[in-house]
């Protein structure tokens, strides 16, 4: 049975959270700032949705406030929050202070994880933490380390983000996260030998 619930905070924004990521807000809107502090008050959860170019996704993210960083004398917050779960939005609710909706929290198949899959996005992870950071991640963590929160750490994009929320599958999405984190490597690799180059006489080349 679907985990169903009502009266769900909603916050359209233009970007997309994923599970585990660590996302920071400015709350300057009276209708946020009610929003937030309800949350607060009850420990409870919002959900972020992505308000694209085509309108308002379905599937978006719940998340917790982690921690209130500065709370001004007129109301305005800056949060660090962290999403928890994924959530597909049934619909919109106008009758709170606030955006909010009747949502229901999606689980992923019931499939064993596909250890090449795996052992694949891990390594692509590995190779660009060190192409960016010069630092090999710790194996014991990287063996527990899933597709969402290796793509927390990682800019890949709206669209990129929002069709790993889309994905009920842990295997698809680490099929997915792997083509990303090479592509991002070799994006990486291409700046810093055209960072060399331009530093060599001025130009780069391409090709």
């Amino acid at each position: 049975m679907a985990d169903i619930e009502h009266a769900f905070p909603l916050f359209p924004l233009d970007l997309v959270a994923l599970p585990s990521e660590v996302v920071p807000l400015h709350i300057f809107e009276e209708r946020y700032i009610v929003m937030i502090e309800q949350c607060l008050a009850n420990d409870s959860e919002f959900g972020i949705i992505w308000r694209s170019e085509e309108g308002l996704r379905d599937i978006g993210c719940a998340c917790t406030v982690a921690e209130v960083l500065e709370r001004a004398a007129d109301g305005r917050l800056n949060i660090l929050t962290r999403g928890s779960r994924v959530l597909r939005v049934i619909e919109q609710q106008n009758d709170l202070p606030y955006p909010a909706g009747v949502i229901e929290f999606l689980d992923d198949h019931d499939e064993a994880v596909d250890s090449d899959a795996l052992a694949a996005a891990h390594a692509a992870y590995a190779a660009l933490v060190f192409q960016a950071t010069e630092r090999e991640p710790d194996p014991g963590d990287l063996s527990t380390t899933s597709s969402y929160e290796m793509a927390a750490t990682v800019d890949f994009g709206l669209e990129a983000k929002q069709g790993l929320l889309d994905l009920r599958s842990e295997n698809a999405r680490l099929i997915l996260v792997a083509r990303l984190l090479l592509a991002a490597t070799k994006r990486l690799d291409f700046v810093e030998r055209a960072q060399v180059r331009a530093k060599s006489n001025g130009k780069v080349r391409f090709g």
